[in-house]
């Protein structure tokens, strides 16, 4: 296996903000979502361990007491999520009222199937209780029998809310529809994934402008922390079977959560156990299970004894002492209570120990949020943990052109989820036209010699983990819808783009492409796809902005590490925005410059340095081979630029001109003209 290079290493502050508490026993975000309290609609956006369980009881308490709500149901996808509720006694730490639920309300911890849980919701609705926890399944069946006027007056709690999709076989996503359509309760919906879905949304669009949106970023979150510093994204390859390999990047010294592949996955042996068994071989001389615990003891050539949880066991009884072992709220502050846990199916979302350093994936996972809920295991704040990092160790091709399609596909996700969580994890970018009479927003640093009104600047205010960046040429949305999609929904843009297979494709591996191909036209429709209300006008501000942000982050990257991806010292938080201004500060910032740029050419140099140079070479054979003539909606785009070419220049682009981007709206404004003979345009 090739030497393991991080393609996101990001570094924080250490300022401990997001861990403080106020006079009522809130943290930070927990302060910005009950600022909202008095919202019939609230979506709360928030990484993993920022705090939205507690932050709901804020909320929900508030509604309870002094907005005239009936009762509160709180709805978790599983079981297990359910402890997140218990009761906590809030009056201790500063706030009015404490929260609590009374045993028998608590259907996650009930024994007994769906159905007796169901007649508990409805003994529940009909008592003078005021708050019931249960699964998403449970409130499923409930509206099911009950209707949903029998809500009316309450608030709903979605826990986990990208478990819901607007997709018509969705039910709870359908009932969440109908309930906002009688607009008779009020609905609190959390997540700590930032895409609200892979490819469908959670809700429809005229639902979800009903809601008030309470974000608080990643980086705020990580930035705010005590003790951790620096985080690490990466992907890495390897050839025969992943356990013989695994050593590579399985450190037996970092406290690890390994994910296994499924045993239907390409990267899967078929037998699950086997593999388990393996890994354990690997790390050292087993010495014995510890009767307590279940865990499996290893001495690792050091002499250092290992504590593994196996929660791959199929043996019910095994497993659960495990699973148990893993719950013991006795050990949550205890480092030593056990160093790997080797899982399948489990130990992902709503799964909490604090001291993980390492998530390791083997295999790509079936979506993008089950990769942002993994990642979250590693992103706890913990003392002495300083670095954390998640590895995505995925099978290189082979020569046989299926199994080479299919290993690119891995690849090419991979890669986009990196990418996507490096957005999500960097401070936020502000957009502004550079125009000469406007002067420096309140609140940022422009860095040595401040704000220059000659020049695009870039400031950062370090409180907010904002940027605003001046760029020449820049749109302004003109619809308060666009104006929204810029401010709200640009990583969701980002995430459409990196995760279209034909952008990333020839992104990477097809030499012969102009960047406009992809951050123009391939852009452009996806927005326009995604948001098909939006005028042109709207349409080109927010695919501006998405390509800008994406742009930036990638060439920021290029100039703090100078091309040398092989340092691992960990660097100052103030890396990236250091990098964002020296790219800016030698070029004249101008949306034509960042459309100009590849934004997958940083990834692809940590590829080339990861993947075996002739696997590399085949798959770039495969790409190149599959090159598509333009096509009716892109000629219309292309013929549209070489309209504005045209007033701009005094002349119409040319397809002999030297440059590679004029030539390209030359022959897409050819075949506009073509198209149209032909009646291609209605």
């Amino acid at each position: 296996m090739t030497k393991p290079i991080p393609s996101v290493t990001v570094s924080y502050a250490q300022n401990g903000s997001s861990t403080k508490s106020n006079e009522l026993g809130m943290r930070a975000m927990q302060e910005r979502a009950y600022e909202r309290r008095g919202e019939q609609y609230l979506l709360i956006k928030s990484p993993p361990a920022s705090g939205k369980s507690r932050a709901l009881m804020f909320i929900a308490l508030d509604k309870l007491h002094n907005q005239g709500l009936k009762q509160a149901i709180v709805v978790v996808p599983e079981k297990s999520i359910g402890s997140s509720f218990n009761d906590e006694p809030l009056s201790k730490f500063g706030f009015e009222y404490d929260w609590t639920v009374p045993p028998q309300w608590n259907l996650c911890n009930v024994p007994g199937g769906d159905d007796g849980k169901v007649g508990a919701v409805g003994r529940f609705l009909e008592s003078d209780d005021r708050v019931l926890v249960c699964t998403h399944a449970t409130f499923r069946f409930a509206i099911d029998k009950f209707g949903i006027d029998i809500f009316d007056d309450r608030l709903i709690a979605i826990d986990e809310f990208h478990h819901v999709s607007a997709n018509p076989d969705n039910k709870l996503g359908a009932h969440l529809g109908r309930l906002i359509a009688r607009d008779k309760v009020n609905v609190v919906a959390m997540t700590g994934s930032y895409f609200r879905g892979d490819a469908e949304a959670v809700m429809a669009p005229e639902d979800e402008k009903k809601f008030d949106t309470v974000t608080y970023t990643y980086y705020e979150q990580l930035n705010g922390y005590e003790h951790l510093k620096t985080l690490d994204i990466g992907y890495f390859f390897y050839t025969g079977s992943y356990a013989d390999e695994i050593l590579s990047v399985l450190n037996p010294a970092e406290k690890t959560i390994l994910h296994i592949p499924n045993v239907n996955a390409r990267e899967s042996t078929g037998d699950k156990h086997k593999e388990v068994d393996h890994i354990v071989d690997a790390l050292g001389e087993w010495q014995e299970t510890d009767p307590v615990t279940g865990f499996h003891l290893v001495k690792t050539p050091t002499g250092q004894i290992v504590k593994i949880a196996d929660l791959v066991e199929d043996d019910p009884v095994k497993r659960e002492r495990v699973s148990a072992a893993l719950k013991d709220p006795a050990q949550k502050n205890n480092r030593d209570h056990v160093d790997i846990i080797i899982a399948l199916g489990m130990a992902k979302e709503g799964f909490d120990w604090i001291w993980c350093e390492h998530a390791l994936t083997v295999g790509y996972r079936a979506s993008l949020t089950e990769i942002v809920q993994i990642i979250g295991r590693a992103t706890r704040d913990a003392e002495g943990k300083t670095h954390a990092r998640f590895t995505n160790l995925i099978a290189e091709p082979d020569a046989s052109e299926g199994a080479v399609t299919e290993a690119i596909n891995d690849t090419l996700k991979a890669i986009a989820a990196s990418l996507l969580m490096e957005q999500v994890l960097v401070p936020r970018f502000n957009f502004t036209p550079k125009v000469t009479a406007v002067t420096e927003a309140e609140g940022f640093d422009y860095g040595t010699g401040g704000y220059n009104p000659d020049k695009c600047n870039v400031g950062f205010n370090e409180e907010s983990g904002h940027f605003h960046v001046e760029i020449k040429g820049l749109l302004e949305p003109k619809s308060q819808e666009a104006e929204r999609i810029c401010q709200e929904d640009i990583n969701e843009v980002i995430t459409a783009f990196v995760q279209d297979k034909p952008v990333i494709e020839r992104g990477l591996f097809d030499k012969e492409m102009i960047p406009e191909e992809n951050s123009v036209i391939r852009m452009g429709k996806i927005i326009k796809d995604r948001y098909p209300e939006l005028e042109d006008n709207d349409v080109e501000a927010v695919r501006q902005r998405a390509v800008a942000a994406l742009n930036l982050t990638q060439q920021a990257k290029t100039e703090v590490f100078g091309g040398d991806r092989d340092d691992r010292e960990p660097k100052a938080n103030t890396a990236l925005i250091d990098g964002v201004r020296k790219f800016v500060s030698v070029r004249d910032l101008d949306i034509d410059l960042i459309d100009s740029i590849n934004p997958f050419g940083e990834a692809y140099s940590i590829l080339a340095k990861s993947m075996d140079h002739d696997r590399l070479k085949q798959v770039e054979t495969v790409i190149a081979a599959k090159r598509n003539p333009i096509t009716p909606d892109e000629a219309v785009i292309w013929a549209k630029r070489a309209s504005q070419f045209k007033k701009d220049s005094g002349r119409s682009p040319s397809v002999t001109a030297t440059d590679p981007y004029e030539r390209l709206m030359a022959e897409g404004a050819t075949a506009f003209m073509r198209f149209r003979k032909e009646g291609r345009y209605e």
